[in-house]
């Protein structure tokens, strides 16, 4: 049977379609309904008939989302994509679709692509990091998704930042109703914010990013993101001790990261050693929604 998966993001969601050895046969992207839940639903069920028609087979249906579901209820809870939240998605798209489908967090659908075939491939333990419009991550185990209790195993963006500096506190509000979130600091919108009240320059991250290498004012925002960056993930490490770190999201894409932030690590990890990697993701934009689709292999 074929594997179908689905990213359903704030702004886009995309499907894919893998054969029986994880070979691409399908993959599109439309743009995600504003605010729009029922309209999100039918888009959902419109791209899996599609599909389907065009591969001419039917297939499991594995989604990613922003958010997780409520152990107590079902309902979506924590989600970014705000009319999302306090639905039950997962049984209106079985409805909708007439069949069952596994849904789980987006971070959890990308670490789990990276540790089955991409950068953690092999790794006892690794926990994918998304860095984006938000903060998340997801955990793998021997190859399997780490849910925990209550659903929220690896959320790490909702954190405090760790060892914060005097004028980092009490950090920026959150849209979690808390300040000072990790999020808040690594997201992409959270680096653009702080640029901006150090320079007084508004930029896209990826113009920041750009600007480092002959810019002073932009070379110190991304030094600064970067000692932020090692102190939340030095964290993780000193919780979790995975084997890879595996970043992902717009901002994985800035080259110097790779190099800064492992030399900075060593300040907060708590050994005489450090194991752990951080690795660029390799499966790209394609990690995520491949992710969703190994959902019924996991």
């Amino acid at each position: 049977m074929i594997r179908l998966g689905i990213d359903l993001g704030g702004t886009k969601t995309e499907i894919i379609a893998l054969d029986e050895r994880r070979t691409e046969l399908l993959r599109r992207r439309e743009a995600t309904p504003a605010g729009d839940y029922e309209a999100t639903i039918a888009l959902l069920v419109r791209l899996v008939q599609e599909t389907e028609i065009e591969v001419g087979k039917r297939g499991s249906v594995g989604i990613g989302a922003p958010g997780s579901l409520s152990p107590a209820d079902s309902r979506v809870r924590n989600s970014n994509s705000t009319c999302l939240n306090g639905q039950l998605l997962k049984r209106d798209i079985e409805r909708a679709l007439g069949r069952e489908i596994r849904l789980s967090n987006d971070a959890n659908c990308f670490a789990l692509s990276e540790a089955a075939d991409g950068a953690a491939r092999a790794a006892p333990t690794a926990f994918g990091v998304i860095l984006g419009t938000g903060v998340g991550g997801g955990i793998v185990v021997n190859g399997r998704v780490l849910e925990g209790a209550s659903a929220i195993a690896g959320e790490w963006g909702h954190n405090a930042l760790p060892w914060p500096l005097s004028d980092e506190l009490p950090g920026p509000s959150c849209y979690c109703g808390k300040s000072g979130c990790v999020e808040t600091f690594l997201s992409g919108p959270g680096l653009a914010a702080d640029h901006l009240a150090a320079t007084g320059e508004n930029l896209a991250p990826d113009d920041i990013a750009a600007r480092a290498a002959f810019d002073n004012g932009a070379s110190q925002t991304l030094a600064r993101y970067e000692n932020r960056l090692a102190r939340g993930l030095a964290a993780v490490i000193n919780i979790l001790d995975p084997h890879v770190i595996v970043l992902g999201g717009g901002l994985s894409n800035i080259d110097r990261l790779y190099t800064n932030v492992p030399k900075l690590l060593g300040e907060w990890v708590f050994s005489d050693v450090l194991q752990t990697k951080i690795v660029r993701n390799y499966h790209g934009d394609s990690s995520g929604v491949r992710g969703a689709a190994l959902l019924w292999d996991n």
